[in-house]
């Protein structure tokens, strides 16, 4: 992994590879593996993330990256998020972030004067030698993200043409609070926040879900008929009451479902952790239009809750090809097919991605579902 961190043709080559040798009905998930990304962290210094081939690196070489998660809006900051959000951006969201960022902390963006004032206030702001740094290192990470971008163009389309593989999906959607759980909060203090402070998520999550129809509206016209992804992070069983997942969660994820489809796409919805006590909601969708990845989740309940709405993916439980034997792989797919296949609106996917399972493992497995599956 630390390879592809920073040389994304090992990505190129990895994908290519399984995708000759497996020939999969899709391929997907290349984008979010940040191949070829690691000279852009060093550079960016990032406080949230932890990668593979990271100088002075605490995790594995063959680890994914590792998301760091603290508060970036403290106790002391709220009036200023609510009431100016630029300022606190500029001021106090960004610096938190990465240690290349901290000198925008200086710009004081909120406090410029009208017109002319102005003028002169971003030209002393630009022109300092923190500020005229930071932009030389902008300049190289746009130079390595460009070509990390064309590469991974260049690898779909090999996908696709090559192997005659779709390579899937295109594009992406988060749920609002999972952005302000995620991001700005953590998931600690935003539990607190349902309780404590449910009139800023509102006031964010309305306004989040306002972006996020724009941009669903803008994909639909440069990718009509395409995948949008979307991973939920803290819809889980358990994280949020019945009650609350509605109220802080389900309604804004409907809403974001309905308009991707709206406009011309299909909703790839990953679910991560347990999920079967939200099947009820999930089913509160446009029929025939939507695809539900589950991580963990009753499928009997998701096949008999969701089998004439959507269609289902995933729970093939990937420690398995892991740590489990040929047969107990065959005996897990051949149940998971038994219960979820029938009638159709099933695909058959690992509860997650692969890591460092046993090849035998998963040549049991396509071998299995290519041959029981069509029985």
């Amino acid at each position: 992994m630390a390879e592809a961190l920073y040389d994304f043709s090992v990505i190129t080559d990895g994908y290519l590879k399984f995708g000759k040798k497996y020939q999969p009905d899709g391929l997907f998930g290349h984008a979010y593996l940040h191949g070829g990304m690691g000279p852009i962290f060093e550079i960016l210094q990032p406080n949230t993330v932890r990668w593979a081939g990271m100088p002075g690196n605490i995790i594995d070489k063959n680890s994914i990256h590792q998301f760091i998660e603290f508060p970036l809006i403290k106790e002391e900051d709220f009036d200023l998020f609510d009431n100016d959000r630029t300022g606190w951006l500029f001021s106090k969201g960004l610096p938190m972030i990465a240690k290349l960022l901290e000198p925008v902390a200086k710009w004081n963006l909120s406090t410029l004067g009208p017109m002319y004032a102005a003028t002169t206030q971003l030209a002393a702001i630009f022109s300092s030698p923190e500020t005229k740094k930071l932009f030389e290192a902008f300049d190289k990470i746009t130079t390595i993200n460009n070509k990390v971008r064309r590469q991974s163009a260049e690898l779909d389309e090999k996908i696709e043409k090559e192997l005659g593989i779709p390579a899937l999906p295109k594009g992406f959607a988060a749920v609002p609070f999972d952005a302000y759980s995620d991001f700005y909060r953590g998931t600690l203090d935003a539990m607190a926040d349902m309780l404590e402070r449910d009139d800023v998520i509102a006031r964010f999550s309305a306004n989040a879900l306002k972006n996020t129809l724009r941009s669903i509206e803008m994909q639909g016209k440069i990718m009509p008929g395409k995948w949008v992804f979307m991973a939920l992070h803290k819809g889980i069983d358990g994280f949020m009451s019945d009650a609350q997942y509605r109220r802080f969660y389900w309604k804004d994820l409907q809403t974001i479902i309905e308009h991707i489809i709206a406009n011309g796409m299909t909703p790839y919805i990953y679910t991560e952790g347990s999920y079967t006590s939200r099947l009820d909601c999930l089913k509160e969708v446009t029929k025939g239009k939507v695809v539900y990845h589950f991580e963990q989740c009753d499928m009997a309940q998701a096949k008999k809750t969701l089998g004439n709405t959507a269609c289902i993916a995933g729970a093939f439980p990937i420690y398995l090809l892991e740590f489990g034997t040929k047969q107990q792989v065959i005996d897990e797919a051949k149940r998971l097919i038994d219960i979820c296949a029938p009638g159709g609106g099933f695909i058959f996917e690992t509860s997650s991605g692969y890591d460092a399972v046993k090849t035998e493992n998963v040549e049991a497995l396509f071998e299995t579902v290519r041959t029981y599956g069509k029985k």
